[in-house]
């Protein structure tokens, strides 16, 4: 016989996974906290290295401040760069994506540094050596003293950046470090539970971020606008797509039912970059019509732009390839996995949800 059950909520919506004192998002009201502050007023007082010290300090239980910070990313960047050999060793043939995921899975300590910087410092070297590998380039040296923000560029673009630039890519990483309890989020404190250390539970978090129902939305923009091409094509393309039901990419949001509040501070931190190749007219039609559209066509309940719209147009305005999109991510995100995981390891309790049964019961 089939067991009957009542209607359960399924995918853990709604349900509280953890007590954290590091982010809050109200999907209602349009809101993301960061320990204590909204974010836009977070990216416009700190820089990754602020951020960062506040999401260690929240999640280890003890201060951390902002020039220990810098210092131990410094220090890490170096590190990663020692062992870079061994580390890129298994990913020849695989895509900047994989071969990421393949480099920080053979991450291990280092002596006199903490985890979580070797770990964050590592990111962007990793992801800076993959896309020079791409390009036929060896790999470029961190500087210890540079922001993060600054040496990720460097690495990754084989030439130092202007001040616009590394701006741009502060606001970006700020405004993306933590989110939530998020799919990425929530595997690596499903791992950091089990009292894995932060190198199995952070590789576990970038595994889920490869998934493309989340982080994978910023590329796909960036095809929409180039097939969109040019001012007159976007209401006749734009009316086709919702015509044949397609999804529309950097629109809506499984949490937020308004508009995504970090949309708006990536989008000036675009227009403050703007003159680097950066297309925001266009884009800006593109996003008003769209709006427009998805107001009409679901009036009780219209998608808003989310944080991919802008991401694409700002990584691509400072000429990160597309395929290095997810990691560049995934350099940002570092710190709030990490800070996670230590959050709670300090917990001390199991993740064990259960399941709602729908099999077929012994006679």
């Amino acid at each position: 016989m089939n067991m009957q059950l009542s209607k359960t909520p399924i995918g853990l919506d709604g349900v509280p996974a953890a007590e954290t004192v590091l982010s809050h998002v109200d999907g209602e009201r349009g809101e993301l906290i960061i320990a204590g502050e909204r974010v836009g007023d977070l990216a416009r007082k700190t820089g990754f290295e602020g951020v960062t010290a506040r999401l260690w300090s929240g999640g280890t239980g003890q201060p951390v401040g902002e020039a220990a910070v810098r210092a131990a990313l410094g220090a890490g960047r170096e590190r990663a760069f020692a062992r870079l050999p061994d580390l890129l060793g298994i990913t020849r043939g695989l895509s900047i994506v994989d071969g990421f995921r393949a480099a920080i899975a053979g991450l291990r300590a280092e002596a006199g540094l903490a985890h979580e910087a070797t770990i964050v410092g590592a990111f962007p070297v990793i992801a800076g050596a993959l896309v020079q590998r791409a390009w036929g380039n060896d790999p470029v040296a961190p500087d210890p003293t540079a922001s993060h923000a600054a040496d990720t560029l460097s690495m990754m673009l084989g030439r130092k950046p202007d001040a616009r630039e590394v701006a741009a890519l502060d606001a970006y990483f700020v405004t993306v470090c933590d989110h939530g309890m998020n799919a990425s989020t929530f595997t690596t404190r499903v791992v950091a539970s089990t009292q894995a250390d932060l190198f199995a539970a952070v590789t576990a978090g970038y595994c889920a971020l490869t998934g493309p129902l989340h982080g994978g939305a910023p590329e796909p923009v960036l095809e929409m606008l180039d097939a969109i091409g040019s001012t007159e094509r976007i209401k006749p393309w734009v009316d086709s797509a919702l015509a044949r039901g397609e999804r529309l990419m950097g629109f809506g949001h499984r949490v937020y039912r308004v508009r995504d509040p970090r949309a708006d501070v990536l989008k000036g931190a675009i227009e403050r970059l703007a003159g680097e190749g950066t297309d925001l007219p266009f884009a800006g039609e593109v996003e008003a019509y769209i709006r427009s559209a998805l107001r009409r066509k679901n009036p009780d309940r219209p998608l808003d732009t989310n944080v991919e719209f802008f991401t694409a147009i700002l990584l691509d305005a400072l000429k990160i390839p597309r395929q290095a999109f997810t990691p560049i991510f995934a350099v940002a995100r570092a710190a709030g996995w990490t800070a996670h995981a230590r959050e709670q390891q300090r917990g001390g309790r199991l993740i064990r949800p259960s399941s709602a049964y729908i099999g077929p019961m012994p006679g």
